[in-house]
């Protein structure tokens, strides 16, 4: 019997399992009848922000309407100030599964496919569509449809969005770094093995 780091193999399928199991939430079709207005580029300070009542009411963080909206309308280069994953951590918190936004901290925008939200960049005319249509009260109606790559606006408007395949499909099966490597096991284990015979010395 193998052993590898001290587990065994049994033991590794087993915790194999466990870490695929648990992964990421698939990202499905989105369709949310609140956007939360949110103007902060630096997530710090957001995050800061979350809990403070007169930024709350300053925002519409604390707006019925909202009160479990998933999408954020962020201001330009969202995300800057932290280059920790504490930022997308704290959003999940939070329920937000997506980000629209001009622009994105570079850091921010890739540890959001680590975890599960979509940041969608878009054009500075197409968010100010947004956030109007976010502020209408009787049809705040926005659907995100990933698999087609469409932001679907409450008036019928389509807004088509680019992404790399790669993270789409990552964020549709709900693929982190870990599943991504675990999902590799069957080579590692015949490498592994191949090692211990060929090169026992390492």
């Amino acid at each position: 019997m193998m052993h590898h780091l001290g587990i065994d193999i049994r033991e590794q399928d087993q915790l194999t399992k466990a870490a695929i199991d648990q992964g990421i939430d698939k990202f499905r079709e989105m369709r949310d009848n609140g956007q939360i207005r949110a103007f902060f580029g630096d997530t710090s300070s957001m995050i800061e922000a979350l809990g403070n009542e007169e930024i709350d009411v300053a925002l519409g963080w604390n707006e019925i309407a909202w009160n479990e909206a998933k999408i954020i309308i962020a201001g330009d280069n969202f995300g800057c100030g932290s280059s920790r994953e504490h930022a997308p951590w704290a959003l999940l918190d939070f329920g937000i599964k997506c980000v629209i936004s001009t622009s994105f901290a570079d850091i921010f925008y890739n540890n959001c496919f680590k975890n599960g939200i979509l940041p969608i960049k878009v054009t500075e005319d197409q968010r100010q569509a947004l956030l109007a249509d976010a502020k209408d009260a009787e049809n705040p109606i926005l659907e995100i449809d990933l698999p087609n790559q469409v932001i679907q606006r409450p008036n019928g408007v389509s807004i088509k969005f680019e992404l790399d395949p790669f993270r789409k499909e990552c964020l549709l099966e709900g693929l982190d770094d870990i599943s991504l490597t675990l999902d590799k096991k069957d080579k590692i284990q015949g490498y592994e093995s191949d090692r211990d015979i060929n090169r026992p010395w390492l």
